[in-house]
């Protein structure tokens, strides 16, 4: 069975296939993240920086990721 990626490296970043595999689960967590974020930054308690850090994140992966 052949695993079919939804992602694909920016033509500018060279890693191992392995280390992208686990590169691109961080970045889904991170993704998944920022879903939650979304639906946390309705309540009172979340933190302040919350948005900041997730949006950093996901500019990261638009540099190593194509989606």
């Amino acid at each position: 069975m052949t695993d079919k990626k939804n992602w694909a490296l920016q033509p500018e970043v060279a890693m191992s296939p392995e280390v992208a595999n686990e590169v691109a689960k961080i970045a889904c967590a991170l993704k998944s993240l920022s879903a939650y974020t979304t639906f946390a930054l309705d309540r009172e308690d979340c933190p302040e920086d919350l948005q900041q850090i997730v949006d950093e994140g996901l500019e990261a992966m638009a540099r190593v990721f194509v989606w």
